[in-house]
Protein backbone atom coordinates (compact mmCIF):
# COMPACT_ATOMS: atom_id res chain seq x y z
CA UNK A 1 0.00 0.00 0.00
CA UNK A 2 1.24 3.17 -1.00
CA UNK A 3 2.63 5.76 1.54
CA UNK A 4 -0.11 8.39 0.50
CA UNK A 5 -2.83 5.80 0.91
CA UNK A 6 -1.69 4.49 4.27
CA UNK A 7 -1.55 8.54 5.39
CA UNK A 8 -4.97 8.88 4.14
CA UNK A 9 -6.30 5.50 5.71
CA UNK A 10 -4.82 6.69 8.85
CA UNK A 11 -5.95 10.32 9.39
CA UNK A 12 -9.50 9.09 8.06
CA UNK A 13 -9.11 6.51 11.17
CA UNK A 14 -8.16 9.56 13.39
CA UNK A 15 -10.89 11.62 12.34
CA UNK A 16 -13.55 9.17 12.75
CA UNK A 17 -12.27 8.15 16.25
CA UNK A 18 -12.03 12.28 16.98
CA UNK A 19 -15.47 12.38 15.21
CA UNK A 20 -17.04 9.37 17.65
CA UNK A 21 -15.40 11.05 20.70
CA UNK A 22 -16.17 14.37 19.88
CA UNK A 23 -19.94 12.46 19.53
CA UNK A 24 -19.86 11.37 22.88
CA UNK A 25 -18.57 14.59 24.15
CA UNK A 26 -21.74 16.37 23.15
CA UNK A 27 -23.57 13.42 24.95
CA UNK A 28 -21.66 13.77 28.03
CA UNK A 29 -22.07 17.35 28.03
CA UNK A 30 -25.75 17.37 27.32
CA UNK A 31 -26.02 14.93 30.44
CA UNK A 32 -23.79 17.37 32.77
CA UNK A 33 -26.31 20.18 31.56
CA UNK A 34 -29.27 18.03 32.65
CA UNK A 35 -27.56 17.25 35.91
CA UNK A 36 -26.89 20.94 36.68
CA UNK A 37 -29.90 22.12 35.68
CA UNK A 38 -31.41 19.12 38.01
CA UNK A 39 -29.51 21.12 40.94
CA UNK A 40 -30.04 25.06 40.00
CA UNK A 41 -33.69 24.73 39.47
CA UNK A 42 -34.65 22.30 42.42
CA UNK A 43 -32.22 21.25 44.65
CA UNK A 44 -31.01 24.82 45.16
CA UNK A 45 -34.83 26.45 45.77
CA UNK A 46 -35.52 23.59 48.23
CA UNK A 47 -32.91 23.59 50.45
CA UNK A 48 -33.25 27.41 50.38
CA UNK A 49 -37.33 26.88 51.25
CA UNK A 50 -35.62 24.35 53.70
CA UNK A 51 -33.28 26.16 55.48
CA UNK A 52 -35.83 29.03 55.47
CA UNK A 53 -38.76 27.58 57.38
CA UNK A 54 -36.33 25.50 59.43
CA UNK A 55 -34.72 29.21 61.28
CA UNK A 56 -38.31 30.29 61.21
CA UNK A 57 -39.07 28.05 63.78
CA UNK A 58 -36.94 29.50 66.68
CA UNK A 59 -38.73 32.65 66.21
CA UNK A 60 -41.99 30.83 66.27
CA UNK A 61 -41.79 29.50 69.71
CA UNK A 62 -40.26 32.73 71.31
CA UNK A 63 -43.40 34.98 69.79
CA UNK A 64 -45.21 32.18 71.30
CA UNK A 65 -44.17 32.11 74.55
CA UNK A 66 -43.96 36.21 74.51
CA UNK A 67 -47.51 36.03 74.03
CA UNK A 68 -48.67 33.68 76.31
CA UNK A 69 -46.31 35.40 79.21
CA UNK A 70 -46.71 39.23 78.29
CA UNK A 71 -50.18 39.12 76.77
CA UNK A 72 -49.55 41.33 74.00
CA UNK A 73 -51.76 41.06 70.75
CA UNK A 74 -48.89 41.73 68.77
CA UNK A 75 -46.99 38.82 69.55
CA UNK A 76 -49.67 37.00 68.63
CA UNK A 77 -50.26 38.49 65.46
CA UNK A 78 -46.47 38.74 64.56
CA UNK A 79 -46.63 34.28 65.05
CA UNK A 80 -49.92 33.94 63.65
CA UNK A 81 -48.29 35.63 60.28
CA UNK A 82 -44.76 33.68 60.77
CA UNK A 83 -46.54 30.50 60.83
CA UNK A 84 -48.76 31.46 57.58
CA UNK A 85 -45.57 32.21 55.83
CA UNK A 86 -43.45 28.80 57.19
CA UNK A 87 -46.65 26.85 56.22
CA UNK A 88 -46.77 28.76 52.74
CA UNK A 89 -43.23 27.45 52.31
CA UNK A 90 -43.75 23.73 53.27
CA UNK A 91 -46.50 23.77 50.52
CA UNK A 92 -44.11 25.24 47.89
CA UNK A 93 -41.80 22.35 48.81
CA UNK A 94 -44.13 19.87 47.47
CA UNK A 95 -43.67 21.41 43.90
CA UNK A 96 -39.71 20.46 44.89
CA UNK A 97 -39.74 17.32 46.20
CA UNK A 98 -38.91 14.57 44.19
CA UNK A 99 -37.63 11.89 45.66
CA UNK A 100 -39.91 9.10 48.18
CA UNK A 101 -37.93 10.36 51.36
CA UNK A 102 -38.32 13.98 50.39
CA UNK A 103 -41.95 13.85 50.43
CA UNK A 104 -42.27 11.87 53.42
CA UNK A 105 -40.28 13.83 55.43
CA UNK A 106 -42.15 16.82 53.72
CA UNK A 107 -45.42 15.21 54.68
CA UNK A 108 -44.24 14.69 58.73
CA UNK A 109 -43.26 18.64 58.85
CA UNK A 110 -46.04 19.48 57.04
CA UNK A 111 -48.46 17.10 59.96
CA UNK A 112 -46.22 18.33 62.56
CA UNK A 113 -46.38 21.94 62.00
CA UNK A 114 -50.54 21.94 61.63
CA UNK A 115 -50.34 19.79 64.90
CA UNK A 116 -48.25 23.16 66.27
CA UNK A 117 -50.88 25.96 65.18
CA UNK A 118 -53.79 24.11 66.35
CA UNK A 119 -52.03 23.51 69.78
CA UNK A 120 -51.05 27.61 69.79
CA UNK A 121 -54.92 28.37 68.81
CA UNK A 122 -56.15 26.08 71.91
CA UNK A 123 -53.70 27.85 73.89
CA UNK A 124 -54.75 31.40 72.71
CA UNK A 125 -57.99 30.10 73.64
CA UNK A 126 -57.43 28.79 76.82
CA UNK A 127 -55.49 32.35 77.69
CA UNK A 128 -58.86 34.35 76.78
CA UNK A 129 -60.71 32.21 78.76
CA UNK A 130 -58.68 32.73 81.55
CA UNK A 131 -56.94 29.33 81.84
CA UNK A 132 -53.14 30.57 82.26
CA UNK A 133 -51.91 27.56 83.69
CA UNK A 134 -53.57 25.04 81.08
CA UNK A 135 -52.10 27.33 78.82
CA UNK A 136 -48.71 26.83 79.94
CA UNK A 137 -48.49 23.43 80.43
CA UNK A 138 -49.53 23.02 76.37
CA UNK A 139 -46.80 25.67 75.70
CA UNK A 140 -44.29 23.16 77.98
CA UNK A 141 -45.49 20.07 76.58
CA UNK A 142 -47.44 19.29 73.23
CA UNK A 143 -46.20 23.16 72.06
CA UNK A 144 -42.27 22.16 72.30
CA UNK A 145 -42.79 18.99 71.13
CA UNK A 146 -44.38 19.72 68.07
CA UNK A 147 -42.03 22.44 67.16
CA UNK A 148 -39.05 20.05 67.27
CA UNK A 149 -40.48 17.63 65.66
CA UNK A 150 -40.93 20.24 62.59
CA UNK A 151 -37.56 20.83 62.91
CA UNK A 152 -36.15 17.30 63.25
CA UNK A 153 -38.45 16.44 60.01
CA UNK A 154 -37.07 19.65 57.83
CA UNK A 155 -33.21 18.19 58.70
CA UNK A 156 -34.06 15.17 57.46
CA UNK A 157 -35.83 16.63 54.30
CA UNK A 158 -32.73 18.92 54.23
CA UNK A 159 -30.75 15.89 54.35
CA UNK A 160 -32.59 13.85 52.09
CA UNK A 161 -32.27 17.24 48.86
CA UNK A 162 -28.55 17.29 49.91
CA UNK A 163 -28.06 13.27 48.90
CA UNK A 164 -29.92 13.76 45.86
CA UNK A 165 -27.44 16.75 45.38
CA UNK A 166 -24.36 14.22 46.13
CA UNK A 167 -25.66 11.66 43.81
CA UNK A 168 -26.03 14.00 41.05
CA UNK A 169 -22.97 15.05 41.67
CA UNK A 170 -21.11 11.94 42.06
CA UNK A 171 -22.93 10.81 38.48
CA UNK A 172 -21.33 14.06 36.68
CA UNK A 173 -18.16 13.30 38.16
CA UNK A 174 -18.85 9.50 36.57
CA UNK A 175 -19.48 10.80 33.41
CA UNK A 176 -16.61 12.98 33.31
CA UNK A 177 -14.24 10.45 34.48
CA UNK A 178 -15.52 8.09 31.21
CA UNK A 179 -15.78 10.60 29.26
CA UNK A 180 -11.78 11.63 29.57
CA UNK A 181 -11.40 7.85 29.32
CA UNK A 182 -12.56 7.59 26.08
CA UNK A 183 -10.63 10.52 24.68
CA UNK A 184 -7.25 9.36 26.14
CA UNK A 185 -8.05 5.60 24.86
CA UNK A 186 -9.07 7.20 21.65
CA UNK A 187 -5.84 9.26 21.02
CA UNK A 188 -4.10 6.42 22.10
CA UNK A 189 -5.36 4.64 19.18
CA UNK A 190 -4.83 7.14 17.13
CA UNK A 191 -1.29 7.85 18.10
CA UNK A 192 -0.98 4.23 18.27
CA UNK A 193 -1.14 4.64 14.50
CA UNK A 194 1.93 6.40 13.86
CA UNK A 195 4.30 4.62 16.98
CA UNK A 196 2.62 1.95 19.06
CA UNK A 197 4.92 1.75 21.61
CA UNK A 198 4.95 5.39 22.24
CA UNK A 199 1.32 5.91 22.12
CA UNK A 200 0.72 2.58 24.71
CA UNK A 201 3.36 4.27 27.15
CA UNK A 202 1.93 7.86 27.18
CA UNK A 203 -1.77 6.51 27.06
CA UNK A 204 -1.03 4.87 30.20
CA UNK A 205 0.70 8.08 31.83
CA UNK A 206 -2.23 10.74 30.71
CA UNK A 207 -5.21 8.20 31.92
CA UNK A 208 -3.63 7.87 35.05
CA UNK A 209 -2.55 11.26 35.56
CA UNK A 210 -6.02 12.14 34.73
CA UNK A 211 -7.99 9.79 36.92
CA UNK A 212 -5.34 11.05 39.84
CA UNK A 213 -6.64 14.56 38.59
CA UNK A 214 -10.39 14.28 38.47
CA UNK A 215 -9.88 12.32 42.05
CA UNK A 216 -7.83 15.61 43.46
CA UNK A 217 -10.70 17.63 42.36
CA UNK A 218 -13.36 15.56 43.85
CA UNK A 219 -11.78 15.59 47.30
CA UNK A 220 -10.90 19.35 46.91
CA UNK A 221 -14.38 19.88 46.67
CA UNK A 222 -15.64 17.30 49.22
CA UNK A 223 -17.05 14.63 47.20
CA UNK A 224 -15.41 11.44 48.46
CA UNK A 225 -14.79 8.66 46.21
CA UNK A 226 -13.63 4.73 45.93
CA UNK A 227 -9.77 4.52 46.07
CA UNK A 228 -8.27 4.91 42.37
CA UNK A 229 -7.41 1.41 41.15
CA UNK A 230 -3.54 0.85 40.60
CA UNK A 231 -2.46 -1.20 37.46
CA UNK A 232 0.94 -0.25 37.81
CA UNK A 233 4.09 -0.67 40.24
CA UNK A 234 5.91 2.37 38.95
CA UNK A 235 5.87 5.97 40.26
CA UNK A 236 2.88 6.76 39.20
CA UNK A 237 1.56 3.70 41.10
CA UNK A 238 3.10 4.94 44.23
CA UNK A 239 1.57 8.83 43.74
CA UNK A 240 -1.64 6.51 43.37
CA UNK A 241 -1.37 4.87 46.90
CA UNK A 242 -0.17 7.69 48.32
CA UNK A 243 -3.16 9.39 47.16
CA UNK A 244 -5.24 6.66 48.43
CA UNK A 245 -4.15 6.84 51.54
CA UNK A 246 -4.66 10.82 51.94
CA UNK A 247 -7.93 10.15 50.56
CA UNK A 248 -8.66 7.58 53.12
CA UNK A 249 -7.31 9.84 56.05
CA UNK A 250 -9.56 12.97 54.74
CA UNK A 251 -12.87 10.38 54.41
CA UNK A 252 -12.22 9.60 58.20
CA UNK A 253 -11.85 12.64 59.40
CA UNK A 254 -14.67 14.16 57.59
CA UNK A 255 -16.99 11.37 59.38
CA UNK A 256 -15.13 11.93 62.39
CA UNK A 257 -16.24 15.53 62.09
CA UNK A 258 -19.92 14.82 60.77
CA UNK A 259 -20.51 12.72 63.97
CA UNK A 260 -19.41 15.35 66.37
CA UNK A 261 -21.47 17.43 65.26
CA UNK A 262 -24.45 15.53 65.29
CA UNK A 263 -23.99 14.35 68.59
CA UNK A 264 -23.67 17.75 70.02
CA UNK A 265 -26.81 18.61 67.97
CA UNK A 266 -28.94 16.07 68.91
CA UNK A 267 -26.66 14.34 72.31
CA UNK A 268 -25.67 17.99 74.04
CA UNK A 269 -28.26 20.33 73.25
CA UNK A 270 -31.69 19.24 74.26
CA UNK A 271 -30.68 17.49 77.85
CA UNK A 272 -28.48 20.80 78.47
CA UNK A 273 -31.65 22.66 77.93
CA UNK A 274 -33.58 20.53 80.06
CA UNK A 275 -30.92 21.37 82.70
CA UNK A 276 -30.75 24.88 82.56
CA UNK A 277 -34.47 24.61 82.69
CA UNK A 278 -34.39 22.18 86.08
CA UNK A 279 -32.30 25.06 87.49
CA UNK A 280 -34.12 28.03 86.31
CA UNK A 281 -37.31 25.83 88.31
CA UNK A 282 -35.25 25.01 91.42
CA UNK A 283 -34.13 28.85 91.76
CA UNK A 284 -37.49 29.83 91.38
CA UNK A 285 -38.70 27.46 94.17
CA UNK A 286 -40.98 24.89 92.72
CA UNK A 287 -39.79 22.26 95.04
CA UNK A 288 -39.53 24.92 97.80
CA UNK A 289 -37.15 26.80 99.58
CA UNK A 290 -33.35 26.07 98.96
CA UNK A 291 -30.49 25.72 101.92
CA UNK A 292 -28.06 27.93 101.12
CA UNK A 293 -25.19 24.89 100.29
CA UNK A 294 -28.38 23.74 97.85
CA UNK A 295 -28.58 27.50 96.13
CA UNK A 296 -24.47 27.37 95.73
CA UNK A 297 -24.99 24.05 94.07
CA UNK A 298 -27.31 25.04 91.45
CA UNK A 299 -25.53 27.94 90.80
CA UNK A 300 -22.55 25.79 90.26
CA UNK A 301 -24.98 23.86 87.71
CA UNK A 302 -26.63 26.85 85.77
CA UNK A 303 -23.26 28.34 84.95
CA UNK A 304 -21.56 25.07 83.58
CA UNK A 305 -24.37 24.28 81.92
CA UNK A 306 -24.63 27.95 80.43
CA UNK A 307 -20.97 27.60 79.30
CA UNK A 308 -21.84 23.78 77.69
CA UNK A 309 -24.73 25.18 75.89
CA UNK A 310 -22.99 28.21 74.22
CA UNK A 311 -20.08 26.13 73.37
CA UNK A 312 -22.78 23.80 71.85
CA UNK A 313 -24.05 26.92 69.93
CA UNK A 314 -21.02 28.23 68.87
CA UNK A 315 -20.02 25.01 66.99
CA UNK A 316 -23.75 24.73 65.28
CA UNK A 317 -23.04 28.42 64.98
CA UNK A 318 -20.26 27.91 62.71
CA UNK A 319 -21.46 24.74 61.11
CA UNK A 320 -23.75 26.76 60.01
CA UNK A 321 -21.79 29.40 58.82
CA UNK A 322 -19.10 27.25 56.82
CA UNK A 323 -22.11 25.56 55.07
CA UNK A 324 -22.97 28.85 53.86
CA UNK A 325 -26.64 28.33 55.30
CA UNK A 326 -26.89 31.17 57.67
CA UNK A 327 -29.54 33.77 55.83
CA UNK A 328 -28.53 38.05 57.10
CA UNK A 329 -31.46 39.76 58.54
CA UNK A 330 -30.31 43.12 57.08
CA UNK A 331 -31.76 46.42 58.61
CA UNK A 332 -31.02 49.97 58.39
CA UNK A 333 -28.79 50.64 61.20
CA UNK A 334 -26.15 52.66 63.04
CA UNK A 335 -23.08 50.96 63.41
CA UNK A 336 -21.46 53.27 65.74
CA UNK A 337 -24.30 52.70 68.53
CA UNK A 338 -24.04 49.41 68.17
CA UNK A 339 -20.68 49.22 68.87
CA UNK A 340 -21.43 51.04 71.78
CA UNK A 341 -24.25 48.81 72.94
CA UNK A 342 -21.73 46.13 72.60
CA UNK A 343 -18.88 48.08 74.07
CA UNK A 344 -21.58 48.16 77.25
CA UNK A 345 -22.06 44.57 77.12
CA UNK A 346 -18.58 43.41 77.89
CA UNK A 347 -17.85 46.10 80.05
CA UNK A 348 -18.40 44.37 83.41
CA UNK A 349 -15.75 42.04 82.09
CA UNK A 350 -12.96 44.50 81.54
CA UNK A 351 -13.47 46.19 85.27
CA UNK A 352 -13.26 42.58 86.52
CA UNK A 353 -10.51 41.94 84.84
CA UNK A 354 -8.59 45.27 85.60
CA UNK A 355 -8.65 46.27 82.15
CA UNK A 356 -9.38 49.77 80.62
CA UNK A 357 -11.67 49.59 78.08
CA UNK A 358 -12.35 52.43 75.71
CA UNK A 359 -14.10 53.40 72.63
CA UNK A 360 -13.25 56.06 69.57
CA UNK A 361 -15.20 57.23 67.06
CA UNK A 362 -13.43 58.95 63.56
CA UNK A 363 -15.86 60.26 61.30
CA UNK A 364 -19.85 60.83 61.23
CA UNK A 365 -21.28 58.58 59.12
CA UNK A 366 -22.33 55.26 60.16
CA UNK A 367 -25.31 54.38 58.59
CA UNK A 368 -24.87 50.63 57.37
CA UNK A 369 -27.39 47.65 56.19
CA UNK A 370 -26.55 44.53 58.14
CA UNK A 371 -27.36 41.83 60.18
CA UNK A 372 -27.84 43.92 63.67
CA UNK A 373 -27.53 40.65 66.08
CA UNK A 374 -24.80 39.03 63.74
CA UNK A 375 -23.04 42.38 63.92
CA UNK A 376 -23.41 42.22 67.40
CA UNK A 377 -21.78 39.33 67.59
CA UNK A 378 -18.69 40.13 66.13
CA UNK A 379 -17.97 42.70 68.31
CA UNK A 380 -18.31 41.14 71.64
CA UNK A 381 -16.42 38.29 70.01
CA UNK A 382 -14.06 40.77 69.06
CA UNK A 383 -13.83 42.38 72.18
CA UNK A 384 -14.13 39.82 74.80
CA UNK A 385 -10.93 37.84 73.11
CA UNK A 386 -9.46 40.97 73.53
CA UNK A 387 -9.44 41.25 77.35
CA UNK A 388 -9.38 37.90 77.73
CA UNK A 389 -5.83 38.03 76.42
CA UNK A 390 -4.83 41.26 77.97
CA UNK A 391 -2.42 41.59 81.52
CA UNK A 392 -4.36 43.19 84.01
CA UNK A 393 -3.57 46.95 83.84
CA UNK A 394 -3.76 46.86 79.84
CA UNK A 395 -6.39 48.60 77.28
CA UNK A 396 -8.64 47.50 75.02
CA UNK A 397 -9.91 49.87 72.25
CA UNK A 398 -13.09 49.56 69.74
CA UNK A 399 -12.77 52.16 67.55
CA UNK A 400 -15.24 52.41 64.62
CA UNK A 401 -13.80 54.52 61.74
CA UNK A 402 -16.03 56.26 58.73
CA UNK A 403 -13.91 55.49 55.59
CA UNK A 404 -16.20 56.38 52.64
CA UNK A 405 -17.47 53.36 50.62
CA UNK A 406 -16.31 51.26 53.79
CA UNK A 407 -16.68 51.21 57.70
CA UNK A 408 -13.82 50.30 59.22
CA UNK A 409 -13.96 48.66 62.86
CA UNK A 410 -10.95 48.18 65.15
CA UNK A 411 -10.30 45.78 68.04
CA UNK A 412 -6.87 46.62 69.78
CA UNK A 413 -5.03 45.41 72.68
CA UNK A 414 -1.90 45.79 74.81
CA UNK A 415 -1.87 41.89 75.53
CA UNK A 416 0.34 39.00 75.27
CA UNK A 417 0.08 38.68 71.11
CA UNK A 418 -0.38 36.33 68.86
CA UNK A 419 2.74 34.26 67.81
CA UNK A 420 3.94 34.88 63.90
CA UNK A 421 3.29 30.80 62.91
CA UNK A 422 0.31 31.11 64.59
CA UNK A 423 -0.98 34.58 62.70
CA UNK A 424 -1.93 33.19 59.75
CA UNK A 425 -4.31 30.87 60.91
CA UNK A 426 -5.71 32.62 63.22
CA UNK A 427 -8.91 32.71 62.05
CA UNK A 428 -9.12 28.96 61.21
CA UNK A 429 -11.59 27.12 63.15
CA UNK A 430 -10.22 25.05 66.53
CA UNK A 431 -7.06 27.22 65.86
CA UNK A 432 -5.71 28.83 69.25
CA UNK A 433 -2.35 30.84 69.71
CA UNK A 434 -2.47 30.38 73.49
CA UNK A 435 -3.91 27.18 73.91
CA UNK A 436 -3.05 27.27 77.84
CA UNK A 437 -5.51 30.61 78.32
CA UNK A 438 -8.31 28.19 77.05
CA UNK A 439 -11.32 28.74 74.95
CA UNK A 440 -12.46 26.98 71.95
CA UNK A 441 -10.54 28.27 69.31
CA UNK A 442 -14.65 29.28 67.40
CA UNK A 443 -15.11 33.13 68.20
CA UNK A 444 -12.59 34.76 65.60
CA UNK A 445 -13.78 31.34 62.99
CA UNK A 446 -17.58 32.80 63.42
CA UNK A 447 -16.03 36.19 63.41
CA UNK A 448 -14.83 35.81 60.33
CA UNK A 449 -17.53 33.86 58.82
CA UNK A 450 -20.16 36.81 59.68
CA UNK A 451 -18.15 38.95 58.05
CA UNK A 452 -17.79 37.17 54.86
CA UNK A 453 -21.50 36.67 55.00
CA UNK A 454 -21.89 40.50 54.90
CA UNK A 455 -19.17 40.83 52.22
CA UNK A 456 -16.30 42.41 54.01
CA UNK A 457 -12.85 41.31 54.82
CA UNK A 458 -11.07 40.96 58.38
CA UNK A 459 -7.42 41.15 59.00
CA UNK A 460 -5.09 40.57 62.12
CA UNK A 461 -1.90 42.25 63.09
CA UNK A 462 -0.19 41.43 66.35
CA UNK A 463 3.59 41.45 67.70
CA UNK A 464 4.34 39.53 70.80
CA UNK A 465 4.14 40.47 74.10
CA UNK A 466 3.26 44.27 72.44
CA UNK A 467 -0.71 43.74 71.59
CA UNK A 468 -3.19 42.57 68.44
CA UNK A 469 -5.24 44.84 66.42
CA UNK A 470 -8.04 43.36 64.66
CA UNK A 471 -9.64 45.06 61.69
CA UNK A 472 -12.90 44.35 59.71
CA UNK A 473 -13.85 46.61 56.51
CA UNK A 474 -17.44 46.55 55.72
CA UNK A 475 -18.34 47.51 52.63
CA UNK A 476 -21.49 49.70 52.36
CA UNK A 477 -22.85 48.44 49.17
Amino acid sequence: MRLGSKIFLTSALVIIVLAGVGGLSLLAVDRLVSVNREITTRAVPALRLTASAREAMSPLVWLEARAAVLGDPRYVTAWTERAARVSQDLVRLTEYTHSHWEALHLREASVALEGYRRVVAEEQALLRRGERARALRLIDTDARGLAEEVQESLDALMAATHTQVLAAQAEAARLEVRTWTAVLIALGAAVGLALLATAAVAQRMTRSLALLSSATAEVAAGAFREPIAIESRDEIGALARSFNSMASQLHQMEETKREFFATVSHELRSPLTSIRGAVDLLHDGAPGTLTERQQRLTDIIGQSSERLLGLVNQILEMSRLRAGLVELDRHPLDLAWLVDRAVEEIHPQAEEAGITLERERFGSHFAYLGDEARLHQLVVNLGANAIRFTPRGGRVVVRVIDVGPEIELQVEDTGVGIPADALPHIFDPYRQAHRERGGTGLGLAIVSGIVAAHGGRVTAESREGKGSRFTVLLPRA
